[in-house]
């Protein structure tokens, strides 16, 4: 099922487009979504009274990871 951005993307681009629009077009859609990502990161520091500096500090040492297990 396609969602309502990629049915309104298929009806204004039924034509052929120069590759240079194309390349145009796509690094427009990277930096909407990329701006919507820092926009939400903004959010979520001043939602929980994050200090930028501390909080990546705190990350950089934190260990994530799952560690791997073959079997």
């Amino acid at each position: 099922m396609l969602t309502n951005l990629q049915l309104e993307l298929l009806k204004t681009f039924s034509r052929p487009l120069p590759e240079s629009q194309f390349l145009e077009i796509k690094q427009l859609l990277a930096d909407y979504f990329a701006k919507k990502v820092d926009e939400g990161i903004d959010d979520l520091f001043e939602k929980n009274n994050w200090d930028v500096n501390e909080k990546v500090s705190e990350w950089s040492k934190s260990h994530e990871r799952i560690p791997y297990n073959s079997k």
